[in-house]
């Protein structure tokens, strides 16, 4: 499998002096590109803090990065509010809220239900909304602050068997822009990255084989496979003062596949 020469193993190569102890809150970062981010921003002196619902794996993260970890289900709102209050609490207003939980299950059309539909926009959808929310009143006092949504380019590419996810990826694009609209007043900038196919544990272990690598490959313009690092550079960017023009904007980053 091609690899980029900048993979996910440092990041040295540029410093973003704005982040240094910068209070950042990352959701799903226990793995994946949620914990190749919260590594990301700590190497940046950023003060880290995640949420997750994977316990074992967010202890591991917080272990590795020296970030704070909270336990939470982010489809669980009044959960997700009250972790959102604690980590304030101790470090004070966010400056720089991630939304990147996610998940992307694989489901034909035909089989999927009213239960199993508000659960793919639970978790791929609502938390964001809500996260941005229970935020927003900190950043605004503070009138600054840089809300990063997640996105995905396989809406904009049309993939089959995950019409749940797609729809609620694709909602993310209209939610950004009427977000960055309603807080920009207040010096808040709100943007969405858009990765691609991104080579995560995951991924690997559920879904990837050798044809499929090589057919992603084919079908990007760039001729290696994209890993978790990738997307965290684009975040410490959005996160830091260097985008401070930038607002209501997608940021895709999928080697041109789509």
């Amino acid at each position: 499998m091609s690899q980029s020469p900048e993979t996910s193993t440092a990041y040295h190569t540029v410093r973003y002096a704005s982040l240094e102890r910068r209070n950042v809150l990352i959701t799903g970062g226990a793995s994946g590109i949620g914990a190749e981010m919260v590594k990301a921003f700590a190497a940046q002196g950023a003060i880290v803090s995640f949420i997750d619902i994977d316990e074992a794996a967010g202890a591991t993260t917080a272990a590795a990065t020296g970030a704070e970890f909270v336990a939470c289900d982010a489809t669980d709102i009044a959960a997700l509010r009250a972790a959102i209050a604690k980590i304030e609490d101790r470090h004070g207003t966010i400056a720089v809220l991630v939304n990147n939980a996610a998940k992307d299950d694989r489901h034909a059309m035909a089989d999927v239900e009213p239960e199993a539909w508000r659960r793919t926009l639970a978790l791929n959808l609502d938390h964001q909304f809500f996260a941005t929310q229970a935020v927003s009143p900190g950043m605004i006092e503070a009138k600054r602050g840089s809300i990063i949504m997640f996105g995905s380019s396989s809406w904009m590419r049309g993939v089959p068997g995950m019409v749940g996810y797609t729809a609620a990826k694709a909602a993310i694009n209209g939610m950004t822009r009427t977000l960055a609209r309603e807080l920009g007043p207040f010096g808040i900038r709100v943007n969405c990255i858009v990765p691609g196919a991104i080579v995560t544990e995951r991924q690997t272990r559920l879904w990837t084989t050798p044809e499929q690598n090589q057919q992603y490959i084919e079908r990007q313009a760039l001729k290696f496979r994209l890993d978790g690092g990738h997307v965290a550079r684009m975040a410490l960017f959005l996160g830091s003062d260097e985008s401070g023009g930038c607002t209501a904007a997608n940021f895709i980053v999928d080697a041109g596949i789509s």
